[in-house]
């Protein structure tokens, strides 16, 4: 079974966590040709582009610029996020085992990077996935991505048993012929909901938190098959038998 996050904007380039190994990223070249179109662009042109604010733009254009360089800092892309769903991860307190278990049984997307394990080594950037290089014939890195990771996200998969476990938010499957992917392989999507007003809906915050407790749970746990995912509680979030309906799963905040 294959768990599968998405990466987050926020990162950091420092770290006092250690881990057994670290590995360079599948797509690595590609990101590297990515970052190098990306530092065409002045910092005015990044606000526009990645829409951020004058201060974070300065600082995303000093991160391409410094991509290549030999001095440039890396970390795990496990510990280079830092938003919401990887606090929740919390690998700090992760022994060697638990990181060699992540690595061979998660995945996280990026923009820049494709796809990544959680001991990949990266740099610090900022990309969305609407953003259109002219290099890559003016179509958005959704599109670019596509062909590249269908086939490996298919493989991995399999490789690890023909079951995925869709964590991502929503907009991820577009890095993907998704359409194939639920063909080839079982989907398994957990969906966290809480009642207001009498409806069920998406708190988004509470969302972001339950995905990365429940990866977590599933990576110090060593969660091998969909129907353990049941046994998942946290801050009031279990599973619910009648929303659920087959490979949705349902969990509620009562």
């Amino acid at each position: 079974m294959l768990t599968f996050i998405s990466c987050a904007k926020t990162m950091t380039d420092r770290s006092r966590v250690n881990v057994p190994f670290t590995s360079e990223p599948h797509f690595a070249e590609e990101a590297k040709q990515n970052a190098i179109d990306m530092a065409q662009y002045g910092a005015d042109d990044l606000s526009k582009v990645l829409r951020i604010n004058q201060k974070l733009a300065a600082e995303n254009y000093m991160r391409y610029h410094d991509f290549l360089s030999d001095d440039g800092k890396q970390l795990p892309a496990l510990l280079s996020y830092t938003g919401m769903v990887f606090k929740r991860i919390h690998p700090a307190d992760f022994t060697p085992e638990d990181f060699s278990y992540a690595q061979d049984h998660l995945l996280i997307t990026s923009f820049l990077y494709g796809l990544l394990r959680p001991l990949d080594l990266i740099r610090n950037y900022r990309m969305e996935g609407d953003v259109k290089l002219p290099e890559r014939g003016g179509v958005t890195m959704f599109d670019y991505w596509k062909p590249l990771l269908t086939d490996f996200f298919i493989g991995e998969i399999k490789r690890n048993g023909g079951v995925l476990v869709n964590l991502a938010s929503g907009e991820m499957k577009d890095l993907f012929d998704w359409k194939r992917v639920c063909r080839e392989v079982r989907v398994v999507t957990p969906e966290f909901y809480t009642w207001k007003n009498g409806k069920l809906v998406v708190v988004t915050v509470y969302a972001k938190m339950c995905r990365g407790e429940m990866t977590r749970f599933i990576l110090r746990n060593r969660i091998e098959y969909p129907d353990e995912l049941k046994r998942f509680e946290w801050e009031g979030f279990t599973y619910d038998e009648a929303e659920s309906e087959g490979d949705r799963l349902c969990f509620l905040l009562r």
